[in-house]
């Protein structure tokens, strides 16, 4: 099966700095990715290759097996786009933005679906209000309105809920759920890491413009096993052997990290064992955003398929 995007050895340069360094990557027809990475990694680089706004300086990138260079059209077309910028036209209602948008594309009498894709992202009641009137959260649903509104088997959504409230990120999500069963593509790019845990089957990280970790989310998980303890104690100071191996937080907390849960009973007696008051306790499995901070931070998952 053709692969629903395909980049070889893309690199690109700004100036003195290179935003990307020879990526390989490949995202597979049907599935929900998530790229990931940190402010500046090149992540939005990647995606404006592929979007056809910036032009590798060497390598070469495929949406549905359409060069986004060789074959500009028609992979624009397998494609939508949500930026992270709020970029509109101030002049237009919303569904006249549609409207135009879908004129972009070659398409007429789209209204039906123009209607279906305002429901879904609660644009109902804002169909006749001018693109300027809306709050910031609003013009972000018309921004993702546009880029659906020519039906792309391949979408980017590049931090679609940032800065928005949790009602819209809920409804988005059943939305995007939705056409990934239907058999869209879909990358994404957030922040909010637990949005990409829960929502992608798949995961890339970048740092400094290449690709650090790839793998499928559960794997990814399974690597960095490690459970965390946190604790948070009063009453007498921690002992140094055991204040070696934790973690402090903002809130006062303890973090260690367990090989297994054989190791959570001798800390906890070694605290009470110091006179500490154990006042709050929590043992969590790694999620997500643990393993990002800890790949950004240097440790080096396997090799990746």
């Amino acid at each position: 099966m053709t692969a629903a995007i395909s980049v070889s050895g893309v690199a690109k340069r700004f100036g003195d700095v290179q935003a990307l360094e020879g990526i390989d990557l490949e995202v597979r027809a049907g599935e929900f990715f998530a790229l990931l990475g940190p402010n500046g990694a090149g992540k939005t680089t990647l995606i404006s290759i592929l979007a056809g706004l910036a032009r590798a300086d060497r390598g070469a990138a495929r949406v549905l097996g359409h060069d986004v260079v060789a074959d500009y059209r028609r992979a624009r077309r397998l494609l939508g786009v949500v930026p992270q910028e709020l970029v509109f036209d101030p002049f237009f209602t919303v569904r006249e933005t549609l409207r135009f948008q879908s004129g972009y594309f070659g398409i007429a009498a789209n209204d039906a679906w123009i209607d279906e894709l305002m429901a879904n992202l609660d644009l109902t009641a804002k169909a006749d209000a001018n693109m300027r009137s809306l709050s910031g959260g609003m013009k972000r649903r018309v921004l993702v309105a546009q880029a659906l509104v020519h039906r792309p088997p391949v979408i980017i959504l590049d931090e679609p809920t940032a800065g928005v409230d949790v009602e819209l990120r809920q409804g988005l999500w059943r939305f995007m759920r939705r056409l990934n069963a239907e058999g869209h593509t879909i990358v994404l790019t957030t922040h909010y890491l637990e949005e990409a845990e829960s929502l992608c089957s798949r995961v890339a990280m970048l740092k400094a413009g290449r690709i650090v970790a790839l793998d499928a989310t559960e794997r990814l998980l399974a690597r960095f096993h490690e459970l965390a303890l946190a604790v948070r104690v009063s009453g007498a100071p921690v002992p140094p052997a055991l204040g070696a191996r934790a973690r402090g937080g903002a809130d006062g907390r303890l973090t260690f990290r367990l090989a297994g849960y054989d190791e959570v009973e001798p800390i906890l007696a070694g605290l009470r064992g110091a006179g500490c008051r154990i006042e709050a306790i929590e043992l969590a499995e790694p999620d997500l955003e643990d393993v990002f901070v800890r790949i950004m931070s240097g440790a080096r998952p396997e090799a990746a398929q």
